[in-house]
This record gives C-alpha cells, structure tokens and sequence, in this order.
C-alpha cells in the first residue's frame, strides 16, 4: 500500500525464525563452557541454572537486535548517488508496545526468578552453624562460639553437609567473603554484621579470596578452607587453643548493636 509505514513490511516470520537460529547458536556455545568451575555446595547448581537461562535469555535479545540492525543496514540503504531525504514515517504503535512490552516481560521473569533462587539458598534450616569471619587489612580469622569460642586465623574448617551461617565483620574497610566453588559472596562492612549462608556438599580444600579492592595487599588476602566430616571437624576444632581475642568480641558487640541479630552462640554447636 503505498504510503505505508516501512515496518508494515518487515518479513516478521523470516526475522524471527533468524532470531531463534542466532539464540539457538550462541546458547549453545556460551552454556557449552563451565564459567563458574566446581560446584561444591548446595547453592552452587540452583545460582549455575540461574545463570544459564539469564545467558539464554541475553542471546535471544542479543539474537533479535542483530537482526533488526542487518536488516535494516540492508533493506533500507540508500542507493548510490541517492542524496534525497529519508521518507518521512510517523510512530507504530504496534512495534512500540511490543518492545516495551517483551523487555518488562523479561525483566520482570529475571526478578522473579531470581527471588526465588535467593530465597532457597539463604534458607538456614532448623540449627545452622554460626561461625564468625573477621577481616582486616590484609587477612582473614575465624571464630567458633558454639565451641568455646575458638580462634584461627588464615585456616578455617566446616564439616560437610552442614548449613552454616556466617556472621561477618570487619576492622577497617570493606572486604569480600567469597569461596568460589560455593558461588555465594557477600561483603563485610566496616560498623555491622553481614550473613551470608552455606551448606557445603563436597569435601575438598578450597580458597577463600576477597572480592572487594581494598589497599594494596588486596590479592593476597586469601585463607585456606577446608570441608570435612562432622568427626574430623570435631577432632580439628577441639585442638585450636586460641580463643577469640578481645578486640574482636568488642568489634562484635559493636556490630550486633548496629546491626541486631541472633545471640553469639545461637546455632553453634
């Protein structure tokens, strides 16, 4: 029809069976390499699956604007030697619903999507675990009030197929509590009590790194973390000699006043 707008005559079908080919393609490359290495705790598949339907989704919009672009690059160039002005078009509402449409849609399915999965893994069960991480420039401690408030610093044990909920404090700047192979990260602020909570499933040694710039020995604040069964980790924890020092149960009486939680010694045992 002439006068028509020129998205009337897009080939919708063409673009999008394009569009599927172009998502079908990338996934398949993209969900081929394991980003996030080991899994190692029961977070670790359900934030995996999470992250493999969030790259389907982006090569589908990736996918889909490609399309449009070539398309558009090819359909409607300008001929050679044509200097005319472009045709006037005015607004299709049609189109305009669609692509503020689709992203909410998206949008919206990521959020939900993604409480959900937050809400599994931070579930602490009926008795978690509490050990309490401290960080200071440049390194890592660890304290077991539900075993006599023992100490370590550098090293920290939990026993396998144990929620524990860490309780995470810091003596100067931000720092970053993150186990790679347990997915879960979270920062420790300066002045409250942040929690992250985990229930490791494979024994093994892992590496515990701060995810959060925070001077120049930043890279090589590191601690060893070791998963192992509930009778070794008894056996390993009754034989630390140190007890919390005093300046960190002043740092966590000051957190929890900021930041009110369970008492010290809740889920300890």
């Amino acid at each position: 029809m002439p006068g028509a707008p020129m998205y009337g005559r897009l080939p919708i079908v063409k673009m999008l069976l394009a569009t599927l080919a172009g998502t079908a393609a990338i996934s398949a490359v993209m969900l081929s390499i394991n980003w996030d290495g080991q899994e190692a705790s029961t977070a670790a598949p359900k934030i995996d699956d999470l992250l493999n339907v969030m790259i389907v989704i982006s090569s589908f919009v990736f996918s889909l604007v490609m399309v449009m672009l070539f398309y558009a690059l090819y359909k409607f160039r300008a001929k050679p030697g044509d200097e005319s002005d472009g045709e006037p078009i005015h607004g299709n509402t049609r189109l305009e619903i669609a692509w503020t449409l689709i992203p909410t849609i998206i949008v919206l399915f990521g959020g939900a999507y993604s409480w959900k999965v937050l809400n599994e893994i931070e579930d602490r069960g009926p008795n978690p675990m509490t050990i309490d991480v401290f960080s200071q420039q440049y390194a890592w401690s660890f304290g077991y009030p539900g075993k006599g408030m023992k100490f370590i610093e550098g090293e920290m044990h939990v026993p396998v197929n144990r929620t524990i909920q860490f309780k995470m404090h810091s003596a100067d700047v931000i720092h970053s509590f993150w186990v790679p192979q347990w997915r879960i990260k979270k920062d420790n602020v300066p002045g409250i009590t942040t929690t992250a909570v985990v229930t490791p499933d494979k024994v093994g040694t892992y590496q515990l790194v701060c995810t959060e710039l925070c001077g120049f020995g930043h890279a090589s604040m590191r601690a060893k973390v070791v998963v192992e069964s509930q009778q070794k980790f008894e056996e390993w924890v009754s034989g630390l000699k140190k007890e919390i020092p005093e300046p960190w149960l002043e740092v966590i009486k000051q957190d929890t006043e900021t930041n009110p939680s369970e008492p010290l010694t809740a889920g300890g045992a």
